[in-house]
């Protein structure tokens, strides 16, 4: 049987629904490791500017260098997490992005939105070019946030949309119907298109939510241009041979924290 066939049901799910998961791919052990190191890292960002961007009210996006987090490699090369990019991207995919989401008590329900424009590779033709995993950094509940998902709205066209991102509120109706609420337990790893309609939920839990985000392309994508990756040549020459020829970065003497571009606009400041 080729891997393509041992994922069948999941490439289905991701092609039908925009999202498929892999329950308990990971140790809760290793899965404490990634908490502190995205807690670590939220606590270093929060301090300069550009560190941390606010994604709405008491929820933050950061973005780290793939020797920031500890777990890359067991990431990188999780045979599931690998066999999806090859099935769905090719043999050619690219590791383009580490990061991870931070809503804390107090952050509100987000609008309706996806990640970036969907290209005409999508929207036109059906194929999907870009991946997003995600994994959390705690066992949600209801409290926490929870990601609502809209299952099949990967596909919208969405070029009318301001910032070809956010749906008009008339068409949320829309996307409530099909949302489904997403409640991941530590180990859990999901793989979604980046395009499904999406939004955090509010977060009354004193508890904070990390989710850790690793972003890969296909190909021409272009994504990586919205990044800047740094490995040190040591932790480079490191990498097994399966990871490092994926992986999309600049070798450098030492690592400056990354200053991301942009906020997104839509997002600071929450919906309701």
């Amino acid at each position: 049987m080729s891997v393509t066939d041992d994922l069948r049901p999941d490439l289905d799910n991701l092609y039908r629904d925009g999202i498929t998961a892999l329950k308990g791919a990971f140790s809760r052990e290793w899965v404490e490791r990634m908490r502190e190191d995205m807690m670590s890292a939220f606590w270093s960002a929060i301090q300069r500017p550009g560190g941390a961007v606010g994604r709405g009210p008491r929820r933050w996006y950061v973005e780290i260098h793939p020797q920031d987090f500890s777990g890359f490699v067991d990431l990188a090369t999780h045979p599931w997490v690998s066999g999806m990019c090859e099935a769905v991207l090719g043999p050619r995919y690219e590791i383009v992005e580490v990061g991870f989401d931070t809503p804390f008590q107090g952050a509100r329900y987000q609008p309706w939105h996806r990640d970036f424009p969907s290209p005409p590779d999508t929207w036109q033709e059906r194929r999907i070019t870009s991946l997003a995993f995600n994994l959390t950094g705690v066992d949600v509940t209801e409290d926490m946030g929870p990601l609502e998902i809209a299952h099949g709205t990967h596909w919208d066209d969405g070029r009318e949309w301001p910032h070809q991102m956010f749906p008009a509120k008339e068409l949320w109706p829309r996307y409530a119907e099909r949302a489904v609420r997403k409640y991941p337990q530590m180990g859990d790893v999901s793989c979604r298109s980046a395009l499904t309609m999406h939004r955090g939920t509010a977060h009354p839990s004193p508890i904070a939510r990390p989710v850790l985000v690793l972003g890969v392309d296909a190909p021409g994508a272009g994504h990586a241009a919205l990044h800047d990756l740094m490995v040190t040549q040591d932790y480079h020459d490191a990498l097994p041979a399966s990871v490092r020829e994926h992986l999309v970065c600049r070798v450098v003497d030492k690592l400056v924290p990354v200053t991301q571009k942009h906020e997104i606009e839509g997002l600071v400041m929450g919906a309701e």
